[in-house]
């Protein structure tokens, strides 16, 4: 005996019209509600997509338009969630978020030159009188907190004071602003100190001229 039970289904245009008032919610109906959902107000919201759409070309497709396919990228990226959470929140199907959100994620690739500004490299004849205290400098050094996943015996180690799980990263840049060193792997409460004697220990570690006496 089959004892499956009819689902109830919800005709197209009432699915249209129930995706058409969250979205309108999500986005439109204020700068604190569209920062909530995507961490940006509607006034950049609007420069995004005008980026997208006249610099990379993205264009909608036949069942979905650009604004909201990139609502959909921003949401994930904003909360970090699953795609079945977007598939709830913008009542699309699994398939049509996971095609919308790699669209987008392939053309916001192609934006690196719009939006992130390469430094300008100081010269040694520099004349501005800020550079002078970093004369002689060969780059920088700093360390940042990257989130990971980690066996659970290991969390109390990578565990910083807010309860995140992370890994201690060192980067070091030379004086145009690239990268030529990158470290992973430390717990977070690594001393700064040991991880730069780490940095500099290893066979293929950071390499400092052997005239430099400080850091």
């Amino acid at each position: 005996m089959n004892n499956n039970k009819c689902l109830p289904h919800t005709p197209p245009d009432i699915r249209h019209r129930i995706r058409e008032l969250a979205y309108f919610h999500m986005i439109h109906e204020s700068d604190l509600v569209c920062r909530q959902s995507t961490r940006i107000d509607r006034g950049t919201f609007a420069i995004l997509c005008h980026l997208l759409r006249n610099v990379v070309g993205l264009s909608s497709t036949e069942i979905v338009d650009v604004e909201e396919m990139v609502a959909m990228f921003l949401h994930v990226l904003a909360h970090d969630v699953k795609n079945r959470v977007i598939q709830r929140e913008f009542v699309r199907s699994g398939e049509t978020v996971s095609r919308h959100f790699n669209i987008v994620f392939l053309v916001v690739l192609r934006l690196y030159e719009e939006l992130i500004k390469r430094p300008v490299p100081v010269t040694s004849n520099c004349n501005d009188q800020r550079w002078k205290c970093f004369e002689n400098c060969l780059g920088a050094l700093d360390e940042t907190y990257i989130k990971v996943n980690v066996p659970a015996g290991d969390r109390p180690t990578f565990k910083t004071r807010k309860g995140e799980i992370v890994t201690n990263v060192l980067g070091v840049c030379d004086t145009k602003g690239d990268f030529v060193y990158v470290l992973a792997g430390w717990e977070e409460s690594a001393a700064d100190s040991r991880i730069l004697r780490d940095a500099i220990s290893r066979e293929n570690g950071l390499q400092v001229p052997k005239d430099i006496t400080s850091l």
